[in-house]
């Protein structure tokens, strides 16, 4: 069968868009072949810097031919109708239909229409034109004299030439031409933009990977993130160094070359006096380069690890020189900003007010930083004021949660007051994701205690599913604050996630709140927090999406989770408690004979039949209900007194000595007795365990 072979290359692709359009462009081509009536075996998506391309294998040389029944009227229909027929199923005469009989209708006019297959070139060509024209770039240019007319083609970069080429293995391949705006598809292609830069003509993707690598292009970008990785550990190993690997930065610099070459350069030695993270950064956002330690080491060395595209004559000697020059400057800027932050702000006589609603000690540069940052009126969000006012309602609230975490209340108030100041810092300026790193930086270099340090960099976590929690009190009360703020914030405006939209990131500051409850073992009634039962709906569904993650059935934590609970840790104890019983065999018959015993009351229930409250033992006339009355009663008493000490284990064990009368009453009762009192009694038994099972949980929501 035979194969496709597509490239796009053009102008410099930006790197991060390239594994996504790499991937559109796959979908894209197969959706419509389909669509249009092919089959294929198998399709792979390819991207470098300059080019897009896509291996279809096993393609149909046609598609299939499409037999259809079109129904008409009765035969003895009017003429009009019969016209009307013919036209539709493209017939020029009555006769070349079929007659077909029914029972009831009568005889009918049936037309056997058969649609041709098509040549796979034929399709080709009709669908690619529009799939280049409309391809989904986040951002895309007018390029060439073509630009000027309207409607003009637009593309990432400057398009510059199109291979398709089609075939089986046993025949010569040939091209399929279409055209786009001037550009015609054909068997051309081009290599390193300077190394190779002559025309290359390729038939079949072996070919073309094989003439490509020649002409030094390494297409899979897999392997070009393999190579870049390996020979940059080796270069670092044989320094006596390791790399500092960057998933992010490997992923980025493989699309910025189609040939790497892995380089080592150096920086001075003074520029190690900044922290570590400022230098990975500055070096990471100029220049695109990796950094490297002692084995082991906390801080860096001065040796960092460039990538290439370009093989030199030299063995690179001009491209470290050159590369060395950036980043002695750039650190050189950041050594500056790192210094300014230590000193005194010009205008301290500005931020006296700021100084004395916050407590700020003025001859401390972190403290000038958050009056500075109050000063200025900083706004958070246009709804809910500035920073300042949002540090203030933060450390209102901090105040009340360190009653819960049992933190020092003078610690978290002191971090909650400098928790933002570093925003107002030149190092944090520069590189934002220094935020909270720089301010504990700060902090400890002006004297803090280490508790308060730790807490103003914890306080953004956890920012995502595999971020840790913070891990001191301190820090646990003012990210709970941070978080909670955000939130109740938010919510007071209206300004909730919708469908897939969460500009403000509510959804992972509600699963951080949640994390930070479940992992430290943190009582807090939400709904006294936030005051809004909407946002504890928001809580519960965030809840339900974690404890999915961590191997929860969904129908137990359903049946805990009450539109009032407000104790997350307490509903995700009891979900804990609930999988292991009904996973024994003693919770599987009790679930079963409990969803008996809730069904038939149930409908008992909806036909108005009478219920009594309670359980009158001189009713009881068996020695089965006899024994469950005593069991129910003995098993309420015990699991509400375990609920109510939290011990839900123990609730579940209360829970299990119904099994066996359980099973002994439906056995041996007969429900539906005909003295009214007694069927009243019985039913009132069956309330008797639906309600002591729902001290625990609401076994109706429970499968199974």
């Amino acid at each position: 069968m035979p194969d496709l072979l597509l490239e796009l290359r053009s102008e410099e692709i930006p790197a991060r868009m390239q594994r996504k359009a790499a991937g559109d462009l796959k979908k894209l081509v197969t959706d419509a072949l389909v669509e249009a009536g092919l089959t294929y075996e198998g399709a792979r998506e390819y991207w470098t810097p300059r080019r897009l391309t896509l291996d279809i294998r096993g393609l149909n040389a046609r598609s299939a031919d499409i037999r259809e029944e079109r129904k008409g009227p009765r035969t003895d229909a009017n003429e009009k109708a019969i016209e009307g027929f013919l036209r539709g199923a493209g017939l020029s005469s009555i006769s070349e239909a079929h007659v077909h009989s029914d029972p009831k209708k009568g005889d009918f006019y049936v037309a056997h229409i058969v649609k041709p297959g098509r040549p796979a070139d034929e399709i080709i060509a009709e669908v690619m034109p529009g799939i280049i024209r409309n391809f989904p770039w986040p951002k895309s240019m007018r390029s060439g004299a073509a630009s000027a007319k309207p409607g003009a083609m637009r593309w990432v970069r400057p398009l510059q030439s199109i291979v398709c080429t089609f075939g089986s293995e046993t025949e010569e391949t040939r091209v399929v031409p279409f055209e786009v705006d001037g550009l015609t598809a054909g068997n051309v292609t081009y290599g390193h933009r300077f190394h190779a830069p002559e025309a290359i003509t390729v038939r079949r993707f072996e070919d073309y990977v094989a003439n490509l690598e020649k002409a030094k292009v390494v297409l899979d970008a897999e392997r070009r993130k393999q190579i870049i990785a390996t020979d940059a550990n080796n270069i670092a190993f044989a320094s006596g160094l390791e790399l500092v690997e960057d998933e992010a930065l490997l992923e980025e610099v493989s699309g910025l070359v189609e040939w790497p070459q892995v380089l080592m350069g150096t920086f001075d030695e003074e520029f190690l006096a900044i922290p570590s993270e400022i230098i990975r950064l500055t070096i990471k956002t100029n220049q695109k380069c990796f950094v490297t330690r002692k084995p082991g080491a906390d801080t860096l060395s001065n040796h960092f690890i460039l990538i290439s595209n370009i093989e030199a004559k030299d063995g690179g000697k001009e491209i470290v020189h050159g590369n060395g020059k950036v980043v002695r400057a750039r650190l050189s800027d950041a050594k500056h900003f790192w210094l300014r932050d230590q000193h005194d702000l010009p205008d301290l006589d500005t931020l006296k007010a700021s100084a004395e609603t916050f407590g700020l000690d003025l001859k401390k540069p972190l403290d000038q930083r958050m009056a500075k940052l109050d000063a200025l009126n900083v706004t958070f969000h246009a709804k809910l004021g500035t920073q300042g006012e949002r540090v203030s309602r933060i450390r209102t609230l901090a105040t009340e949660l360190a009653k819960v975490t049992g933190a020092d209340a003078a610690l978290v108030d002191r971090a909650v007051v400098l928790a933002k100041a570093d925003l107002r810092t030149e190092a944090v300026g520069e590189f934002p994701e220094l935020q909270g790193i720089m301010g504990r930086k700060y902090a400890l270099l002006q004297g803090e205690d280490a508790a308060v340090a730790e807490a103003i960099e914890d306080h953004y976590k956890p920012q995502g599913p595999s971020d840790r929690v913070p891990g001191g009190k301190v820090g646990l009360t003012v990210a709970l604050a941070d978080k909670l703020d955000t939130l109740i914030g938010f919510w007071a405006i209206d300004e909730k996630p919708t469908g897939s939209k969460d500009p403000y990131a509510l959804r992972r500051a509600a699963l951080g709140v949640i994390r930070m409850l479940l992992e430290k073992n943190i009582r807090l009634p939400l709904l006294t927090i936030a005051k809004d039962p909407d946002l504890l709906a928001f809580f519960h569904d965030r809840l339900k999406v974690y404890l999915r993650d961590m191997g929860a059935r969904h129908d137990l934590i359903d049946a805990v989770l009450t539109p009032e609970a407000d104790d997350l840790l307490m509903v995700a104890r009891r979900v804990e408690a609930l999988t292991a019983f009904i996973t024994s065999e003693d919770g599987q018959n009790l679930l079963a004979g409990t969803k008996r015993a809730t069904q038939l009351l149930a409908a008992e229930e909806k036909k108005g039949t009478v219920v009594e409250g309670a359980v009158s033992a001189d009713l009881l006339k068996l020695d089965a209900e006899k024994v469950l009355h005593a069991a129910v009663e003995t098993a309420s008493k015990d699991a509400a007194a375990a609920v109510a000490r939290e011990d839900f284990r123990s609730a579940m064990e209360a829970l299990s000595t119904l099994r066996a009368p359980v099973d002994q009453f439906f056995n041996d009762v007969l429900v539906n007795d005909d003295d009214p009192a007694i069927r009243a009694n019985r039913l009132a038994l069956l309330s008797a365990i639906r309600a002591a099972t729902g001290t625990v949980a609401d076994f109706s929501r429970i499968t199974g």
